[in-house]
């Protein structure tokens, strides 16, 4: 009989346990945040550039003169980066204008006209 009531407390403390573990970890699932690809996450280039420095002078033990040469490469690629940009710029502006006429060419005059309301909200949501 009393072999029953310890198996009892055993199996009572191990679904205690189990449920412990479970909602725990549903927890921290419904708490943890999600991961932005935009630099709207409260990141911007200037403060990743600095972890990345950061992070490659203590891991790699950079000296000066190797973190101001990584600085000035990390200057030229965003130059390069930058010019590269404007100069695609207007082919991908001719792109999305081609697709823009596409979409027009598909759908009604009440269509077209919410599909440039919408156009012009999500403009707006960019900027």
């Amino acid at each position: 009989m009393k072999r029953q009531g310890v198996t009892a407390v055993i199996y009572l403390a191990l679904v205690f346990l189990s449920g412990a573990l479970v909602g725990g970890f549903g927890h921290r699932l419904y708490t943890q945040g999600t991961v932005s690809a935009g630099s709207k996450s409260g990141r911007s280039t200037d403060e990743y550039r600095k972890r990345y420095i950061g992070e490659m002078r203590s891991r790699l033990k950079l000296d000066e003169a190797q973190v101001a040469k990584l600085t000035e490469v990390l200057d030229s690629t965003r130059l390069q980066y930058k010019k590269f940009n404007e100069a695609h710029k207007a082919e991908l502006g001719g792109i999305q204008n081609d697709q823009v006429a596409k979409v027009n060419a598909l759908l009604s005059d009440s269509q077209r006209l919410e599909y440039e309301k919408m156009r012009a909200e999500r403009e707006k949501n960019r900027k």
